[in-house]
């Protein structure tokens, strides 16, 4: 994540709606990926250049959105706001607050994926490779609703999110269950998010370099997983994998693996921002430098009293993986570019 700045100087952040130094009302300009400062009216904001972009129809509504809707976006509804197939019951007060918790976690999903130059484009809206967001709770926090059990996951373009994964309490008891490291609301897009890009980035010509590296993805999916549920993974996981559980099948090591390169993409842009690492020259310096921060975060954490935010290493197969993954990313944004 950049660092941004209100139009008067003072330092703003990614979620802010306003400057607390002019009193500005700010938004979120997914073109030039900049933190602007609205107009007295505070409801829109002009780029100079005879565009106007207007406050999503969500700020307005529920104040649960801070980006603005381009000219060219023809909706009421801000880019991030129009892959939303299905939001939570905001007649029951706590999924309000879930609601911004995950809202907010996929904006800077989206920010990342933006930044990278990748196409994102709303299933909602009619294009059937499209991508879209199922925010979906089951009994075991709301007993009058129909599932019984929903899992977070992507099938055909559709990520699903289980709401409750929004209330802390319920995710740190699913990460102990599960026996996982690591377990945050971003983690979960970004690692569904792996699922929906890598059938727009692993073609014929990318598909026998993918095997090589990550396995064999015709391999059984459901009975892959369940060995793993049932045994955990193979002994001496951690030497050829980022996490126990992209061990348990190609797809799921694939998107694990994603995961972590937009976590290192985002990590190493805020630190190059923040005045902590000079420019970045290609992912192998940024896998690097990245590697050596994590350590020096898990330490202050460690002085704090609390976990480390980033308990993974990065091994020699798995640098290749991200290598792998990078890659297949230029190329896209490339042949997005000359298109």
């Amino acid at each position: 994540m950049k660092r941004f700045e209100c139009r008067c100087g003072e330092r703003v952040f990614f979620e802010n709606t306003l400057c607390l130094a002019c009193r500005r009302e700010l938004g979120f300009d997914p073109v030039r990926l900049l933190m602007v400062a609205l107009d007295r009216d505070g409801d829109r904001y002009d780029d100079g250049s005879g565009n106007t972009y207007t406050r999503c129809r969500n700020y307005a509504d529920y104040k649960n959105c801070n980006w603005l809707c381009t000219p060219a976006d023809g909706d009421e509804y801000c880019q991030s706001c129009r892959l939303n197939r299905t939001i939570p019951d905001l007649s029951l007060p706590q999924n309000q607050q879930r609601w911004y918790t995950l809202e907010k976690a996929k904006r800077r999903l989206l920010y990342t994926l933006l930044a990278l130059g990748l196409p994102i484009v709303s299933k909602t809206r009619g294009w059937p490779a499209g991508l879209a967001f199922d925010f979906i709770e089951d009994q075991r926090s709301n007993p009058a609703v129909a599932d019984e059990f929903v899992h977070t996951g992507h099938a055909d373009g559709v990520i699903t999110i289980n709401i409750a994964e929004a209330d802390d309490v319920y995710r740190v008891r699913m990460r102990v269950l599960m026996a996982e490291m690591y377990r945050t609301v971003l983690g979960h897009f970004r690692h569904e998010s792996g699922h929906y890009y890598f059938d727009l980035l692993v073609d014929e010509g990318a598909i026998n370099g993918f095997r090589d590296l990550f396995g064999d993805e015709t391999t059984d999916y459901a009975q892959a997983l369940s060995t793993y549920y049932n045994g955990g993974p193979a002994p001496g996981w951690e030497t050829r994998f980022i996490s126990a559980y992209a061990a348990s099948h190609p797809f799921e090591d694939w998107a694990e693996t994603w995961a972590h390169y937009l976590l290192i993409e985002d990590g190493v842009e805020t630190a190059v921002s923040e005045g902590l690492l000079a420019p970045i020259h290609g992912l192998g310096d940024a896998i690097r430098h990245w590697t050596d921060i994590a350590i020096k975060l898990n330490q202050i954490n460690r002085g704090l009293g609390l976990q480390d935010p980033y308990p993974f290493a990065i091994n020699e197969h798995v640098e290749r993986k991200l290598r792998f993954i990078g890659d297949l990313v230029k190329r896209k944004t490339s042949d997005l570019d000359q298109a």
